[in-house]
């Protein structure tokens, strides 16, 4: 007797299985953990979904303003309007929803996001299967499902799922969006729907456009008639990979992963010309935010080496404050956690098992220098991710830290299962307590951002 298809080892049937059953696992813990103030009701911070109600009506801008509980917050001022200046795909997601729900109050954004949350761990788990099915994976199916639960529940993405507000929300969008782009871009198998992917990428988190490397990448190995060379020096075997491309195959590749990608900078230009009379496609519009942190953007600019000394502090220094001679009762609470977010190692040390891989290869080098570029581009962003119970701006480029966990054959035995329940731990923590009231004890938070160690 034959079994069920779905019960078949490495049939498509199968693999689509696992992944429903891992978004419904993720989103119903998400859904319990957010409660009921992100499941009954809109966020505070709805500005993707006030967007989709402007474009409803025909408009860009609010013509009413700031609604009063936003306490107009991260909204663009420009030429006497308002506008909404994060980048407008998951904005574009909400459209049909917002309009069938007739404003944006009567639609629950936080609820949308958390049902969109599963779906990042579910299409990481695709992902580390085709690898394995390649043969480029040494882990199981069990180990691809207990990975992509580890990112659902072990990083830092869990606090970012339940969220739901503006913030927050394009992450969960993005990473959704990076999966699919991976699986499409491994073997540049789908040029066009890697693209396609791509351009949304852009149009919900820019920076992230820089791991197409991986797909520009990954086009040139598929695209040498004899493969690629590996023996002799590195420039030499650059112009051996060069003399042994298929030049018309790759070009074509690259004609079709650019095409979409090219219709959305055109869009965003278009859309930001309108908007603030610049052309530039990234222009999106946040110098013009009314935060209190303004006149450091005008001097310094959105991007510059003037933050990457904060910036890298924030990311890789801060732990939780303990209590002085004082004592818990002095403190409030048996710790406390800066608003600019715990350090990455502390809150997921998994990721040192990606520093000393056991293999290496061509994938391994192409899929780590694609999360480099976005990794190293946010250090020298205006803003270090603050507010956030970790470095939020990690989920730009979890999802490759995960296919270097699958691929680096490193044995996950006991030391990774204790690095694996402490990060399950913090973030738990983080997940259930960041930004509820209830909580307000175990942070610390600085209005004016400039305050990243316990003072003395």
């Amino acid at each position: 007797m034959t079994s069920p298809k779905w019960l078949t080892p490495d049939t498509r049937a199968r693999r689509v299985l696992v992944a429903l059953a891992l978004y419904v696992v993720c989103a119903g813990v998400f859904a319990v953990v957010a409660g009921p103030e992100r499941l009954t009701r809109h966020t505070p911070f709805n500005h993707y979904a006030l967007l989709a109600d402007a474009w409803v009506h025909g408009r860009q801008d609010l013509p009413l303003g700031p609604p009063s509980y936003t306490q107009h917050n991260d909204f663009a001022e420009y030429g006497g309007k308002t506008y909404i200046s994060f980048p407008p795909f998951p904005a574009l997601l909400m459209v049909p929803l917002v309009k069938v729900a007739g404003s944006p109050e009567n639609f629950r954004d936080g609820q949308f996001m958390i049902w969109l949350a599963g779906l990042g761990p579910a299409v990481l788990f695709l992902v580390l299967e085709k690898l394995r099915r390649t043969g480029r994976s040494p882990r199981s199916e069990a180990a691809n499902a207990l990975l992509s639960l580890l990112f659902a529940f072990g990083t830092v993405y869990f606090f970012t799922a339940v969220e739901g507000t503006v913030w927050f929300a394009a992450h969960v969008v993005a990473v959704s969006l990076l999966g699919l782009y991976l699986l499409f871009a491994l073997d540049a198998e789908r040029p066009l729907l890697a693209g396609v992917m791509m351009a949304c990428i852009f149009f919900t988190r820019p920076h992230v456009l820089l791991v197409s490397a991986l797909f520009a990448l990954e086009a040139i190995r598929v695209s040498c008639k004899a493969g690629l060379p590996t023996e002799g020096a590195f420039l030499a075997r650059v112009k051996d990979t060069w003399e042994r491309v298929d030049k018309p195959a790759l070009f074509k590749r690259y004609a079709l992963f650019a095409v979409p990608i090219v219709v959305a900078l055109g869009l965003a230009s278009w859309m930001n010309a309108s908007r603030f009379h610049d052309a530039a496609p990234w222009a999106f519009g946040h110098e013009h935010l009314g935060v209190v942190w303004k006149e450091r953007m005008l001097k310094w600019g959105l991007f510059s080496y003037h933050y990457l000394a904060k910036n890298l502090g924030v990311s890789l220094t801060i732990l939780p404050w303990l209590p002085s001679k004082g004592g818990i009762a002095a403190f409030g609470a048996p710790f406390k956690i800066n608003e600019h977010g715990l350090a990455v190692w502390f809150t997921m040390p998994i990721y040192f098992w990606v520093v000393r891989p056991k293999k290496a290869g061509w994938l391994y080098a192409v899929v780590a220098i694609a999360a480099a570029l976005p990794a190293a581009y946010l250090l020298f962003y205006q803003n270090s991710g603050w507010r956030q119970f970790g470095y939020r701006f990690s989920n730009d480029y979890a999802p490759l830290l995960f296919v270097l966990l699958a691929i680096g054959h490193r044995p996950m035995r006991a030391l990774f299962g204790i690095a694996a329940a402490w990060g399950i731990a913090w973030n738990a923590f983080g997940a259930a307590t960041f930004d509820k009231a209830q909580f307000d004890r175990f942070y610390f938070r600085d209005g004016s951002q400039t305050v990243l160690y316990q003072p003395d």
